[in-house]
């Protein structure tokens, strides 16, 4: 057959198509090219938005880059390697038993009748990062309406930062103590809306999964952020504490870490996280086994107010 005869052969032969991947393969392959771009990307920091527990970090914003072939195709056979030779995550009996325990003691606690008026109060430590060189430590305390639907106050004080500049689009963040307003916000989760959460742990599990569909690394990454997000109010509804630890003991992955500090170098007893990016570590009391925070945020003191600005007397 002469080449003439080949190229006209060749055209009316259908197309061989392109290789199609699953979608949860293509999600894997989304996500691992992402996160290979921009992993040199700065972070945008979101003033209103202090290190503190109610608002997520800010998201990594992406650029459009040009992937050489050769790149994406590198890439895609790492995915699949991977995606072959994945183990699924392993949950220690003692962390479980653990989280149980804790659920325990934190449903013996009395529950605190609260009103639509009043402000829930809660004060951390921890730190902000501005830049390699620029890590500033600040103590915050912040007043959120109940019912959500009221200004309320964060207060940060900078322990370990600059001095006032002007002009300095960070001043906020300047060493010393500085009030901002806290407007309602639809995206954060009131105190009312936390009661409302169902107490059985499969339930209130089966629940965050929904709210957290398409957020984080993976399904269980996200819930475990949620459930992290909700712990220190959560303080003061024992049933709702003790449904959110057992929901979490339902999360493959968990293991003990013995000896652990949270964020002010306070001793306790540590659960581990397994997630893509590295572990989440919440901190407890060995004593008590009242939660004290991470190792990134120590939770200082949860409480009920009548007033923004005011602390509570208990």
């Amino acid at each position: 057959m002469n080449p003439e005869e080949r190229e006209e052969l060749a055209r009316l032969l259908p197309s061989p198509g392109e290789p199609v991947l699953t979608s949860d393969r293509h999600d894997l392959l989304k996500d691992l090219l992402m996160r290979e771009l921009t992993e040199q990307a700065p972070e945008l920091l979101d003033i209103a938005t202090a290190p503190g527990r109610r608002a997520r970090a800010p998201r990594r914003r992406f650029a459009v880059i040009a992937v050489p072939l050769a790149t994406a195709a590198a890439i895609v056979a790492a995915v699949l390697a991977g995606a072959v030779g994945s183990k699924t995550a392993t949950t220690d009996a003692d962390a479980v038993d653990l989280l149980h325990r804790i659920a325990e003691v934190a449903a013996a606690k009395k529950s605190v009748p609260v009103r639509d008026d009043q402000y829930i109060y809660v004060r951390t430590q921890g730190s902000m990062k501005f830049s390699e060189k620029d890590i500033r430590i600040l103590r915050e305390a912040s007043w959120t309406a109940v019912d959500g639907k009221r200004a309320g106050l964060r207060r940060v004080t900078v322990l370990v930062g600059p001095p006032f500049r002007p002009r300095d689009p960070f001043s906020s963040y300047s060493k010393g103590t500085h009030d901002m307003r806290l407007s309602p916000d639809p995206n954060v989760t009131t105190f009312r809306e936390l009661q409302a959460l169902p107490t059985d742990p499969d339930s209130l599990l089966e629940k965050i999964y929904a709210g957290t569909k398409g957020e984080g690394q993976t399904r269980e990454s996200a819930a475990l952020e949620k459930i992290g997000d909700m712990l220190p109010d959560a303080t003061l509804l024992p049933e709702l504490d003790a449904a959110l630890y057992r929901a979490a003991a339902k999360i493959p992955g968990v293991s003990v870490v013995t000896d652990t500090k949270d964020y002010t170098g306070r001793s306790g007893i540590g659960l581990s996280f397994k997630e893509r990016d590295g572990r989440t570590v919440w901190v407890f009391d060995k004593k008590s086994l009242d939660f004290l925070g991470s190792a990134d945020e120590a939770l200082l003191a949860v409480g009920v107010a009548d007033k923004a600005g005011e602390t509570p007397t208990t």
